[in-house]
């Protein structure tokens, strides 16, 4: 498919924050850019502030009358359900229908493409990575899962030569890209509503490992069975971070690379599996040749991405924290953060579960994780693409949880137990749209 003949592109779940970075990057490039999505977010409203036409509601008599056959693409979220009635229209008619995942291949095959794959900890290294080649002035476009703080986008850059992506592993979306460079950051069951079995989706990661012919560019932790060069913290390994303290909230560390020494090295972001996410950045960025001074300059200034260890409040007397954490892992990676921050302040998490799924197959993890706060309240279950699962409810997870002081909320009710805590600390946690009460969550406590 030929890019340059298209001149308009259609987005059925316009707002996802994977298919916003694709749109704002199709609009950089003089395309004409709308379409649907179910619900306004802040993100749609910032893509109709640059002149995005968005509506929110399956109606194809909504689809702008001069997108036709044969100058448009039409891109769509696996969000969709196959009922709908403007994905149907495009179907019926022989449009060039595409996965977001399929369109980021077909942009990326003739790049040098960078790509960060891994059940956790995509965001944040493709992000750094990206912040590090933009900051050294590479021609680099990245395409991000979050927005980020130093661009306020989840698109960095507009170059046309070198891309960084985050390789998806939900339905396979990452076996559609050509990698130069890449890393697999972990390999936890996740997605067992498409993969069935944590062998499957293991099986899929080396699928996508064997896409890096030179195993010299592909990195992963130490211990991740896969055939690459290793990262680790305080171990032995290719790239190793070491002599690690914290000094006015920075981490300072050191780094043995295969060629040197890097000494006192300053990253911002806490918690371990950040400074394993910048580690992989690192590596990756000086694999294509970046000098040490750039990637030392640029770990010093990012400032990280909305909805990871995001402050929203942050004070001698309070600190409310948000973050996109939707799995156990994900969970205990915010606990060791706010534990090795504020080791003897009361901690109050409030988790929003993500998927029926996820919820019904990681139930016992969810629970031992949640248990590790001082005081727990927990929104239903955002079902995202998913129909319910009789059983599966945020009261039956509550249960499950061993920690007392737990309680099960209304939306409504939120913001008044919050207020009732006498924790210090306050955590909202999840992927659904809890992202969106944190403004009322930041307003009642300020």
């Amino acid at each position: 498919m030929n890019l340059n003949q298209i001149h308009n592109v259609y987005f059925i779940g316009i707002g996802g924050i994977g298919m916003s970075a694709l749109a704002r990057y199709f609009q950089n490039i003089g395309k004409n850019v709308s379409g649907y999505d179910k619900t306004p977010t802040f993100l749609t409203a910032e893509l109709m502030a640059n002149g995005m036409n968005i509506h929110f509601e399956d109606k194809i008599s909504l689809i702008p009358a001069d997108y036709y056959l044969e100058n448009t693409l039409v891109i769509i979220t696996p969000a969709v359900p196959v009922s709908h009635s403007e994905w149907n229209y495009f179907l019926e008619r022989d449009y060039v229908v595409k996965k977001r995942a399929e369109v980021l291949g077909i942009i990326t095959k003739d790049t040098f493409c960078f790509a960060v794959a891994g059940t956790h900890g995509k965001t944040t290294t493709s992000s750094i990575l990206g912040h590090i080649l933009y900051e050294s002035g590479a021609d680099v476009t990245a395409f991000l899962g979050g927005i980020v703080e130093n661009y306020n986008s989840n698109l960095i850059g507009n170059g046309k030569t070198v891309t960084v992506v985050e390789a998806d592993e939900f339905d396979r979306s990452f076996l559609h890209l050509h990698p130069d460079i890449a890393c697999v950051t972990s390999m936890d069951a996740d997605h067992l509503d498409v993969y069935g079995d944590k062998s499957a989706i293991e099986d899929s990661f080396r699928e996508f490992a064997d896409k890096v012919e030179n195993k010299n560019n592909l990195f992963v932790p130490k211990g991740l069975p896969l055939e690459a060069l290793t990262i680790g913290i305080d171990e032995e390994s290719t790239y190793k971070a070491f002599n690690i303290r914290i000094e006015k909230g920075f981490y300072v560390f050191d780094v043995q690379t295969p060629t040197e020494i890097i000494k006192d090295l300053q990253f911002g972001l806490p918690g371990r599996h950040n400074l394993m996410n910048a580690m992989m950045a690192l590596a990756m960025a000086k694999t294509y040749g970046t000098t040490t001074e750039s990637i030392a300059k640029a770990l010093a200034t990012f400032k990280g991405i909305q909805r990871r260890f995001s402050y929203q409040i942050k004070t001698e007397n309070l600190v409310y924290v948000d973050d996109y954490a939707h799995h156990p892992t994900e969970i205990n990676a915010v606990h060791q953060a706010v534990r090795e921050l504020y080791p003897n302040e009361k901690v109050l998490a409030i988790f929003q579960p993500h998927l029926f799924s996820r919820t019904k197959d990681f139930a016992d993890d969810f629970a031992k994780s949640l248990s590790q706060f001082d005081e727990i309240l927990m929104l239903e279950i955002y079902p995202a693409r998913e129909l319910t699962i009789e059983g599966i409810t945020s009261s039956w997870l509550l249960s499950k949880i061993e920690n007392p002081n737990k309680k099960l909320v209304s939306k409504t009710d939120l913001v008044p137990s919050i207020l009732a805590s006498n924790a210090k600390i306050i955590i909202t946690i999840g992927a659904g749209d809890i992202g969106e009460l944190v403004p009322n969550i930041k307003k009642a406590l300020l």
